[in-house]
Parts: C-alpha cells; structure tokens; sequence
C-alpha cells in the first residue's frame, strides 16, 4: 500500500519507519513548509494543498503525521477525506488482540499492546510500549504517550494526552481533551478540559489547558 503523510517533522520519521517495517511504501510526505511541489528520492514533498493529487496519482491512502492532537483534528478537519482514505499503520512488534478495534489513522507503535476487546478510535497514536488494557475504549484524537498504561475498562474522551510513563487505574473515566502530565497516576474519574499531575493525580490549577479549543 502507498502512504501520503501529512506532517515531516520528527513524529512523521517514526511513522515511516512504522509504514515500512508493514511492507508498505511512504510516497509522499506533504508539509506547508513548502511552497511547491517536488520529488526527491522516490518520495514527493509540498504543501498539504497536494492532497487530492497525490491521492489520485500514487494512489495512496493518508495518515496525519502530527504529534498534537488539537492540530491533527484541524487538520483531519480540513482535509474533509472519506473514512476510507485513511490508512491505519501498526508496527509488526506491536502486540494488538485479534478481538481489539482500530479507528482509521491510528497509528500503534513498536512494543505498544493493545488488548482484547478494547475499541480505539480515529487518528489515535498508542506509542511505544504503552499498554491499553482490554475493554478499554479509547476516544478519537487520543494519544498514549511512550510507556503510559490504561488499565481495564477505562474511556478515554476525545483528545485526551496521556502523557510518558502515567498510568490510568482500571474502570476510570477521563473527559475530552484532558491532559495527564507525565508519571501521574489516575485513580478517579477527570472532567473535560483539565490537566492532572502527581500520584494520586490532582488537577493542576493554576495552568491553562492549552489543548482546549
């Protein structure tokens, strides 16, 4: 399968590496930090505007290679593609449940587990050795940053950053765009829009949630 990326920053190297550990083939990467359309080594490079284009010509389905979610949602948003333009990319050392549901331009990463009967959503990111237990349901937008754990039954809203190393104790519930700071542990429920840190997670009062929107 061909694979168009939207985004050429750090986080779209790894998911080229992702894309091509499947035997698939990046060939294009699309960014607006250029101007214009070009080629270099087999892969094309320009503005996002190319899309429609580069679809066409390489036939190749899309994944949004941006790390933050807010921004990957606008640019889902404009793009306005079908469903089954995306493409899903999960890397052969990810270990997913053949009972497990993957949304379309979700990308799972190297040593990242997904267990049984656990529903991720649409252009997620479960990162590098991060675990989402079984019957967790895990929103669109989401990301599982490295070596972040969601134990059983837990929801993640759309939105939600769980940031590196934190953990999320089974049956929780954490509402849309709530941020867990790194090496934080959730042991009740969180609200819409609110940042946590610290063991057990508190909100953070005095700081801004910058994912809202």
């Amino acid at each position: 399968m061909n694979i168009l990326l939207i985004g050429d920053s750090g986080h779209a190297k790894v998911i080229a590496d992702i894309v091509n550990s499947s035997g698939n083939k990046v060939v294009a990467k699309l960014d607006d930090k250029y101007a214009e359309l070009f080629k270099e080594d087999g892969c094309w490079f320009g503005p996002v505007s190319e899309v429609s284009n580069l679809i066409e010509k390489e036939q190749a389905k899309v994944i949004v290679a941006i790390g933050a979610n807010s921004v990957r949602r606008k640019i889902v948003e404009r793009l306005a593609l079908n469903a089954d333009q995306y493409a899903t990319a999960i890397h052969k050392d990810a270990i997913v449940s053949p009972s497990a549901v993957i949304g379309h331009g979700t990308v799972v990463m190297p040593g990242a587990v997904i267990n049984a009967a656990a529903i991720v959503g649409d252009h997620a990111i479960i990162n590098s050795r991060s675990v989402v237990e079984h019957d967790c349901v895990v929103g669109d937008y989401v990301h599982v940053s490295p070596g972040a754990t969601v134990a059983g039954v837990a929801k993640l809203g759309e939105g939600v950053l769980i940031e590196a190393g934190a953990s999320v104790t089974a049956t929780k519930e954490i509402g849309r765009w709530s941020v867990v700071r790194a090496g934080s542990a959730v042991m009740g429920n969180i609200g819409e829009y609110t940042t946590v840190m610290g063991v057990p997670a508190r909100e953070v009062t005095s700081e801004a949630n910058e994912l809202k929107l």
